[in-house]
């Protein structure tokens, strides 16, 4: 697979922009929770530059082997506390979004193991990782291509 086209070179400004914004979001959302939110929207949208790329970071930050195995199975899983229980729950709510949205009962959920603010800025990461999956998956970014220049190479993954 080759990329389709290179939007980084093609659109340098919005790509500017969209990083800032990514940055602004990983400084407000805790980094487990970030990794775990980045890490199960790219598994839904089945997106492997996104999921190649944030095992590597998840890794590299510290995050264990068999959590990162686990992030698909994380309703069965015991590894996984509520406070990221109720991140992924979110994510893959906001990620699949129905006809009426976003059910009551689940954001009354995880609003009340969250918070308003956490919550706030959980939704905020989780639009970000989308529009980075959707930007991957339609320009067909090739998993691993950046591991160099991202210093993912440090995970021992590559």
């Amino acid at each position: 697979m080759t990329q389709r086209l290179d939007f980084s070179k093609l659109s340098p400004e919005l790509l500017r922009k969209y990083y800032e914004f990514s940055m602004a979001v990983k400084s407000a959302v805790e980094p487990t929770i970030k990794h775990l939110v980045d890490l199960r929207a790219s598994q839904i949208n089945g997106c492997a530059f996104c999921l190649d790329m944030h095992v590597k970071e998840a890794k590299i930050g510290g995050e264990r082997e068999l959590r990162l195995h686990h992030v698909a199975i994380w309703r069965e899983s015991p590894l996984f506390d509520e406070r990221e229980r109720a991140a992924l729950e979110w994510t893959e709510a906001v990620t699949r979004l129905g006809p009426h949205g976003v059910p009551d009962e689940i954001y009354d959920k995880v609003r009340s193991v969250l918070g308003d603010k956490a919550l706030s800025d959980l939704s905020f990461a989780v639009m970000g990782i989308n529009g980075w999956n959707r930007l991957s998956i339609g320009f067909q970014s090739v998993p691993g291509s950046m591991d160099g220049p991202y210093g993912l190479t440090k995970s021992g993954l590559s």
